[in-house]
């Protein structure tokens, strides 16, 4: 099929003009929207795009085969995503399994590659359009006018009053980031934390900041894989790393969350989802998060079931991530001169049409955040959800002192 026929199967809705190499022009869409011209560098270019859109587009844009002579990124990707709907779906059973079986597998080795390939990139990058404290994951908006840093607040104080925290708890953070939700609850809830990355600049820094704070005593940070570690705790957190586990691997994630948890304990975990069971971008899979897929709940619940767990509460935080990375995209667009100089061109148009494509994922193709609260007995927690919002209120105010 030629770049003609899969683009107008594709944009139904919008105002697109493509000019074609060689001259001609395709008029795509139903008029509506802001009038976007982009123009196809070469047949070489056209026939990748034809031949596989879902990883062309994105190429394309980052390596000059695509170049938008009216509109911008934002518009175009914001057309991407009104027409999402319109794409078939062409992968078999077999290769399904097949992407499963060999991208998803994540064992020791891979997991550490991939989660540097993007997690290692310079923390000067990720400074320039994150909140202050570092939130890498979806934040939570108690109102529509929120600041991201006001929201990435919300999100912490939603989750530690989800763990029913009291003071002197030990819990485990699987997968921390740059150490920030650790710290916090070490602040607000006086527990003890011991959290593991597997990126090594993130450890660094999470490590930098306990220092800093002066609670490297009770924020404890190392590269650890997950499937190596011991003792019980009781709370066990994975907030945003369970994307990049892998289908293959649920079950041993699950057994090990049961494994780490005392008798008493509660588990949260907080992750990207989607309405049904499906296929990683290829792009993203591609030039992002290499292994990653965001799972169905009907692909998680099974595997909790068997690890002998109970699920207290399941939450879904719907536009909540695309609100969050509109604040990124915003500030990722006011850096964007400084992010040229540290990496270059090419890697500033990657980044900016992963996070376009991120947050229409979240507008125009239904993927939600889901946060699912487990235990091992029926009795660990209060029977109504009343305590979540209590606590939380109780979090927003003065802090008290961590000695």
């Amino acid at each position: 099929m030629g770049l003609q026929s899969v683009l107008k199967s594709l944009v139904r809705e919008g105002d697109l003009t493509i000019k074609l190499p060689g001259g001609a022009e395709l008029k795509l869409g139903d008029g509506s929207g802001p009038p976007l011209v982009a123009r196809v560098t070469s047949a070489a270019w056209a026939a990748r795009i034809a031949a596989k859109p879902g990883l062309g587009v994105g190429e394309a844009y980052m390596d000059g085969g695509l170049v938008l002579e009216q509109g911008d990124i934002d518009a175009f990707i914001d057309l991407i995503g009104a027409n999402a709907k319109n794409k078939t779906k062409k992968r078999g059973p077999f290769r399904r399994w097949l992407r499963k079986t060999l991208r998803e597998a994540n064992d020791r080795v891979a997991a550490r590659k991939n989660v540097a390939h993007h997690y290692d990139l310079s923390y000067d990058l990720y400074r320039r359009f994150l909140d202050e404290d570092m939130q890498y994951s979806c934040a939570y908006f108690e109102r529509p006018d929120m600041t991201l840093e006001e929201a990435q607040l919300a999100k912490k104080r939603h989750i530690a009053a989800k763990l029913a925290l009291e003071p002197g708890m030990s819990v485990v953070e699987i997968g921390c980031g740059w150490g920030g939700l650790a710290l916090q609850l070490v602040e607000d809830a006086d527990v003890e934390v011991d959290a593991i990355t597997l990126s090594v600049e993130q450890l660094k820094v999470a490590k930098e900041r306990a220092e800093a704070k002066g609670l490297a005593h009770k924020a404890r940070f190392s590269l650890t894989d997950y499937r190596d570690l011991k003792g019980t705790y009781d709370r066990v957190m994975s907030i945003a790393m369970f994307e990049a586990v892998g289908r293959p691997n649920y079950q041993e994630y699950f057994d090990g969350v049961a494994r780490l948890m005392k008798d008493d304990g509660v588990a949260l975990v907080h992750s990207i989802g989607r309405p049904e069971a499906g296929v990683t971008n290829a792009w993203i899979d591609k030039y992002i998060f290499p292994g990653g897929y965001s799972p169905a709940l009907s692909e998680v619940l099974p595997a909790i079931e068997r690890a002998g767990l109970i699920v207290t509460d399941i939450e879904i935080l719907r536009l909540h991530y695309a609100e969050t990375i509109r604040h990124w995209r915003d500030r990722f667009r006011a850096a964007r001169p400084d992010i040229v100089q540290l990496y270059d061109e090419r890697f500033c148009r990657m980044f900016e049409f992963y996070l376009g494509i991120a947050e229409q994922s979240f507008r125009a193709r239904r993927q939600f955040i889901f946060q699912i609260q487990l235990a091992k007995r029926v009795d660990v927690l209060p029977i109504t959800r009343d305590y979540i919002g209590e606590t939380e209120r109780g979090y927003a105010k003065p802090k008290r002192k961590v000695a």
